[in-house]
């Protein structure tokens, strides 16, 4: 099976993202980008994760034609292929619909470091402004708006991921969705206490190292 071990990961890690209640239903995506073969596997659009089966990741090149697969793709692989195009270390692409990023994103408002750990993303996670779902535009608004950050908050629905692999790219969606929760409550009590950029530069350069380059 072409990109047996891709679509095998996209199986593995859909189930996690449900398990691990980052989204739910039928909700986000996730994609790996195979560099030297040219090729995207990504999950199917509207199956439940614990039904999808190895053949049914959907391999797409990277202007979007199906090249394997009898599914649709996600509706959202627009995203996916402006995030490799934009950026050569990027192998990998979460989306979810998590609570307290999603909360976040309804603001309108960025994820600024309140804690430590926002330091997989980056010294931040900045916001894309609202586009229709599966639109170019939002396509474009995610690209644009990711910088060299690890994560981008989608405003009025939910957080997008990024790393040079599935895991990295799950662990940054599960400490985004553990920083906006902590966010969310400080707010609820009073005004939370944001680490200036100098540290968060601190902890990033840090977390190249750490556990192996594998985050804190």
């Amino acid at each position: 099976m072409l990109l047996e071990q891709e679509r095998n990961q996209i199986v593995v890690f859909g189930r996690k993202l449900a398990a691990a209640k980052l989204t739910a239903g039928t909700g986000g995506n996730l994609s790996i980008l195979n560099r030297p073969q040219g090729l995207v596997a990504i999950s199917p659009s509207g199956m439940d994760y614990f039904d999808i089966r190895p053949q049914d990741v959907v391999l797409t090149d990277l202007a979007g034609e199906i090249r394997r697969g009898s599914r649709q793709p996600s509706s959202e692989l627009d995203f996916h292929l402006a995030l490799y195009r934009k950026r050569s270390d990027i192998a990998a692409v979460v989306h979810t619909h998590s609570v307290y990023a999603t909360t976040v994103a309804c603001l309108n408002r960025e994820l600024p470091a309140v804690h430590y750990l926002v330091g997989f993303s980056g010294t931040r996670v900045p916001l894309a402004p609202y586009a229709t779902y599966g639109s170019q535009a939002l396509a474009r608004h995610v690209a644009a708006s990711l910088g060299s950050c690890n994560a981008v908050l989608l405003a009025n629905h939910g957080v997008v991921t990024v790393g040079p692999d599935l895991p990295r790219a799950f662990a940054v969606a599960e400490a985004v969705e553990f920083v906006a929760r902590i966010y969310c409550q400080a707010e609820a009590v009073g005004k939370p206490v944001v680490l200036p950029d100098a540290e968060m530069r601190t902890v990033v350069e840090k977390f190249k190292t750490y556990g192996q380059g594998r985050g804190a």
